[in-house]
């Protein structure tokens, strides 16, 4: 039989863990042929069709998610009206609850796998071995743990399956060679389950931690590093439940690694000195955190079954944001019970402050902010709170709220936007400098709160070319902030500008003609004698503008005096827009004064 098993990612950069895990774990069964075909969810419906029936497979396996789920239906759908003898079998955390309601919803569907697959998906393939019809495979399907099926007009659950124990006797699909490292981003994981019971995330359902052996995990790192991955993100809940087992990976890592960057989900509360001590050693770009803060309210927290030692996660936060080169990405989560709008600035003025110890300013796009409306997932313990405190929220995927007993539609939506910018304001480091010079009087929070609500005042798109979010940012804050501070804020943004992209081209309004710098042929020479440091090729590909700054805005404290600065930027193909900033002072002027003179003469 030929097995065929499909997804639909949300972006093409992703490479599927849950497929290539279930052919691995199914290899050896006789006459069984596996396929594995991923798409994504932008891509024509049609198309994506016309693959699937091509394939003639006589088992199509979907994996399922909240972004896939609708999209996934109406492909199984259609596909059994093609081909009504395929058996169509879903599985996946979208599939896994609320089964007889699918199933009773949609009559393609022949099976669900729910939970753990491995064990149940080769049980089921084995079941269905050397019989002619669904019918005859009926019998066998009865003894196979962890599925539900159809038969003779009924839904049946079969009892839950017990996870796997011991996880290195599931086969590794990197040592099979079943995924495609040649994606952008791979997924791969150390251990399951999570220490923690937080009643909005799936995990919570299952109890306690199960690892891979140190060998195993080992034996995958150097796959993954070998084939020169060049993001591999581990989709370990709770990465470091075991401060010293974490250290070991880490280090394994830093001791093998070439050029792969890595992103683990972590608990910041319970890193330890010795975690922290070996992260100091970690290069810019090679790890990136991802920390759920997710509320600064105690009872939001507790009402959850959120356990957090707050003040010893801001703590070491802290400590990764002023001590490593760790990439740090805070989450948080909007639309928790007890935390009504004001409560949400709160906690995202605390994300803030955790990224900007001391300084006020962040000197890298090496902290990122996300803020996630809160998803009421199904099978998961948020649906009976929700029920008791009078949530209301979307009925489809990806379930999310409309209004809470704190929040109304009104503020979701405005949250929402507040995210949106931090992606493109914040978390892109583009307004690093117009932001810092816009805190000295107004919180973070405030700010993006201010902006969101101008923003949909004025009903600017959340989608625009770079310069007319340049020049969208200038229109909010020439009429929300505060008067005082609007010309450092005008100054720091021309700053911005010049270090994201060549200003020319284009009339913008904090732009001023007035402030640009000198142009004569000695600052022609240094800007192409830094393209030619830089390894630029002068012949169009270096373009340059100087500009002067009320202050020096490239090391904090900004020193209070008037400066002139050279911007060059050079491309290449292959390397991108590189950016080299010089300061022009007397000498460059004495310079440029005797190459006049000397053409004069």
């Amino acid at each position: 039989m030929k097995v065929l098993l499909a997804t639909l990612h949300a972006k093409y950069v992703h490479a599927s863990l849950a497929l290539p895990c279930l052919a691995a774990a199914c290899a050896g069964l006789p006459d069984t042929v596996f396929v594995i075909r991923e798409f994504t969810v932008n891509e024509p419906a049609d198309g994506v069709l016309r693959r699937l029936v091509a394939e003639e497979a006589g088992l199509v396996a979907f994996s399922c998610y909240i972004w896939n789920i609708e999209a996934t239906l109406k492909l199984a759908a259609d596909l059994k009206q093609l081909r009504p003898g395929t058996v169509i079998v879903l599985g996946g955390p979208e599939a896994s609850h609320g089964v007889f309601e699918l199933m009773g919803h949609n009559p393609a569907v022949d099976m669900v796998i729910r939970g753990e697959g491995e064990s149940s998906f080769r049980d089921t393939l084995q079941a269905l071995a050397g019989t002619a019809t669904w019918e005859d495979a009926a019998a066998g399907l009865s003894e196979v743990e962890g599925i539900t099926f159809r038969t003779g007009g009924e839904i049946v659950a079969n009892p839950e399956r017990t996870p796997v124990a011991d996880l290195d006797t599931l086969p590794s699909p990197f040592a099979a060679g079943l995924v495609d490292l040649s994606k952008p981003l791979i997924y791969y994981e150390t251990s399951r389950g999570c220490p923690f019971s937080c009643a909005f995330c799936m995990s919570s359902l299952e109890k306690g931690v199960r690892s891979y052996s140190p060998d195993r995990i080992e034996a995958d790192l150097n796959l993954l590093m070998a084939a020169g991955v060049r993001t591999v993100k581990l989709v370990d809940r709770t990465f470091n439940y075991d401060a010293v087992r974490a250290n070991r990976i880490w280090e394994y890592i830093l001791d093998h690694n070439r050029e792969s960057a890595f992103h683990f989900e972590i608990a910041a509360d319970l890193l330890t000195d010795e975690n922290i001590e070996l992260l100091k050693q970690v290069s810019a770009g090679w790890f990136r955190f991802e920390i759920g803060v997710q509320s600064e309210g105690e009872e939001t927290l507790d009402r959850v079954g959120r356990s957090s030692d707050l003040t010893r996660l801001f703590a070491n936060v802290r400590r990764l944001v002023t001590e490593t080169a760790v990439t740090v990405h805070l989450d948080l989560v909007a639309g928790l019970p007890h935390e009504d709008f004001d409560g949400f600035l709160r906690s995202l003025q605390q994300v803030f402050d955790l990224l900007s110890p001391g300084t006020g300013r962040r000197e890298t796009t090496a902290f990122h902010i996300q803020v996630e409306p809160l998803k009421v997932l199904k099978g998961s313990p948020m649906r009976a709170i929700a029920r008791e405190e009078g949530y209301r929220f979307s009925a489809t995927p990806p379930y999310k709220i409309l209004t809470t007993p704190w929040l109304s539609y009104g503020e979701i939506g405005r949250i929402e936007t507040i995210a949106r910018l931090l992606d493109l304001v914040y978390n892109s480091g583009r307004f690093a400098t117009a932001l810092a010079a816009w805190e000295k009087t107004t919180p973070s929070a405030r700010i993006f709160a201010a902006i969101a609500e101008f923003w949909e005042r004025a009903d600017i798109p959340l989608t625009l070319s770079l310069h007319d979010l340049f020049a969208a940012f200038w229109r909010c804050a020439n009429e929300v902030a505060p008067l005082e501070a609007r010309e450092n804020i005008r100054d720091a943004l021309c700053y911005d500008l010049c270090l994201t992209d060549y200003p020319g081209g284009r009339e913008l309004a904090f732009f001023l003609k007035e402030d640009e710098g000198s142009k004569c042929p000695g600052v022609k020479d240094r800007a192409l004698e830094l393209a030619r440091q830089r390894g630029g090729d002068a012949a169009g590909r270096v373009r340059w503008i100087s500009r002067r700054f009320a202050r020096d805005y490239r090391t904090p404290p900004w020193p209070e005096e008037k400066v002139e600065l050279l911007f060059v930027y050079v491309s290449a193909p292959g390397r991108g827009l590189s950016v080299e900033i010089a300061e022009i002072n007397a000498s460059d002027h004495a310079t440029t004064q005797r190459t006049l003179r000397d053409k004069d003469t």
